[in-house]
Order: structure tokens, then sequence, then C-alpha cells
């Protein structure tokens, strides 16, 4: 295929993601296998390795990281994503991602959330090739492309470079965990749309220890999210649901009445797995601050 074409065929491809991610956040193994563009279907992801090299293609169309599969695929210098070359297959698999590379191709990351689901980073560009290493170096925003050394960011770069970083690939990523383990509805009220969804932190992710674990996380509808933020509603260490005092005191309309006084006492939904519980510890550092305020 044409270089040309197959960088418009990219774009088109980006767009309809667009539209999918937006609908649904994450996306499975199936609808990356069948995705349709202009009445045409393409294969996202391979069917059994975790590079994606079409035939007709100059250079990789997806990659794979999952956090626990055999190769290092780790963040490094606060700005790149390092993926490893797969083994024994570098006039194959490493030479299309190769290609991508001195083509300026972009490509999808697909972030593994749990099998069968995944979190589509797009588009990224492999930046280096790190021979010495094996492994490609893979910038997660256009503008990090052109910085003179990316393992070695200025203090402007590197700002920059942490917010992209959070933005596109560590928010999201903690969003889909979240809402994967609480099965896409609010653990307060059991709303279960996942566009009026948000996956709240317990400690604030702007502190050291407000990491983007499952176990900091809760499912909550953007009422109950951002009453949460505002301490108007809290959540104790035993998972139960409370409102603040003066707020039940109040008398304004039904809105007041059954989205957050009914739910003072209610017992709090949680996941099914003991790991990805909301952790008390952290559940009884954020009541204090619920109770101070009430």
């Amino acid at each position: 295929m044409d270089v040309t074409a197959e960088t418009v065929l990219r774009q088109a491809i980006f767009d309809h993601l667009d539209e999918a991610v937006d609908e649904n956040g994450m996306m499975t193994r199936n609808q990356l296998s069948k995705f349709e563009v202009e009445g045409e279907i393409y294969r996202l992801i391979d069917h059994s390795r975790g590079i994606r090299n079409p035939k007709d293609m100059n250079g990789t169309l997806s990659i794979m990281s999952n956090p626990n599969g055999k190769y290092a695929d780790e963040e490094i210098g606060g700005s790149l994503f390092s993926y490893d070359y797969r083994e024994g297959s570098d006039a194959n698999d490493n030479r299309k991602l190769r290609q991508a590379y001195d083509l300026k191709l972009p490509f999808i990351l697909l972030r593994k959330i749990v099998p069968n689901i995944y979190l589509p980073v797009y588009p990224v560009y492999a930046i280096a090739d790190d021979k010495e290493n094996h492994r490609f170096l893979i910038a997660l925003d256009d503008s990090l492309r052109s910085v003179a050394d990316p393992l070695h960011l200025n203090p402007v770069e590197k700002r920059y470079a942490e917010r992209i970083t959070k933005q596109r690939l560590h928010q999201p990523e903690f969003r889909g965990k979240v809402m994967v383990a609480y099965r896409i509805q609010c653990a307060v009220c059991n709303l279960n749309h996942r566009e009026l969804l948000d996956a709240a932190h317990i400690i604030s992710d702007s502190k050291p220890h407000g990491t983007a674990n499952v176990d900091n996380g809760l499912s909550l509808c953007k009422i109950h999210h951002a009453a949460y933020d505002l301490n108007f509603l809290g959540i104790s260490p035993d998972y139960e649901v409370r409102i603040n005092e003066d707020l039940l005191e109040e008398k304004d309309g039904p809105m007041l009445k059954h989205g957050l006084q009914e739910m003072h006492g209610r017992e709090l939904s949680v996941p099914l797995k003991n790991s990805e519980k909301p952790a008390k510890e952290r559940l009884a550092e954020r009541y204090e601050d619920f109770k101070k305020a009430s």
C-alpha cells in the first residue's frame, strides 16, 4: 500500500475509534477483531501475538501491552513507553515495527485491562529503535517526537510529558479497571449508565499515596462523585454511605431527597474480588475529612 494512502487509512481508523471509545470507554477483543471502517472490516488485534502487522500495510498497526505478560513493557523517562522486541522475530514482527518507525507511521497501543478487554491509546509513535536494550521507545503524543533527548527531558518537557501520560494513559486505564471491577455501576446508587459514571479516587491522585490502584477507586455516578469530593457524602471504612448532617436537614426537592438523603445508611456496592474492594485504611483516612466537614 502507498504510504500516503496508508496514512489516510490509519487516520480513518483512529476517527472511528474515537466514536467507539467515547461510547464504551474500552473495547473487547471481538470488537477489535471485527472493526468496521466505512463498510470495510479491519482486524486491530492479532489472533495470538501482541503485535498486529497487516500484510497489506507497510508497518505495525497495533501493539498490545499486558502488565502480566512475559515482555518487560514499561513506562520510562516520564514520557515514553518501552516495547520489547519480540523473541526470534527480527525478520517479521520487529521489522514491521521498525518500518513504522522509519516511515513515521502512527499506530495503536492496546493496554490490557482484564482478559479480552483493552484500552486503546492512539495515535502513538515509535521514536527510537534501542537495539542495545532490544526494545523500541514509543511516544504517547505527537509533540514528544521532537524533543532532543527523550530519555533526559528538561524541566518544561518533563512537566508536559507527565501531564500527557497521566491524561492519555493513567486516567483512562484507572477508569477502565474501576468500571470493570464495579460491573459498570455506581457503588452508591447502582446506576449503570457508563456515560454517567466516573472513576473517583478515594485518596486524591494529587497526594503521593493517591495511587491509581483499583482499591483506591470507586465507581460513582456524577452527582455522587461531586458530593463525595465536596464531603457532602462520605463512606465509612465499613462500607456504609453517610450524608452530611446539615444536608439531611435541608428541604430542596426530589433530587436532594432521593438522590442524596435516601442514600444515608445505605451499604456500598463493592467489587467481587477482595483485592479490588476499597482499601479500608484509605476509606478511614478520607472519612476523617468527611467528619470534619460535617
